[in-house]
């Protein structure tokens, strides 16, 4: 079942992550099937993305994967990193 999440979080150099998109598609790409990237308008260093998600257990998978943390270095983000999902109230 496709699910929306949102993630906020902080990069040490947005250039740097901005540069790296293709990598966040590479490695999400088997768990979601859009990827909406923004930059807050007041700080640049702050990012969201919106992330259709099609198979959440192995997106959290992906996100749990202590080898990923090269990525997360290489592309200079910050923890924490905040993950909302959608509510149906």
């Amino acid at each position: 079942m496709k699910k929306t999440i949102i993630t906020r979080h902080k990069v040490g150099d947005f250039n740097t992550w901005i540069k790296g998109h293709q990598d966040r598609l590479d490695l999400f790409g088997p768990a979601m099937s859009d990827l909406k990237t923004f930059q807050d308008a007041d700080d640049p260093n702050s990012v969201v993305m919106i992330i259709e998600v099609t198979d959440m257990e192995k997106f959290e998978a992906i996100i749990n994967d202590p080898s990923n943390k090269d990525i997360k270095t290489k592309h200079t983000v910050l923890d924490p990193i905040t993950v909302s999902m959608q509510i149906n109230p």
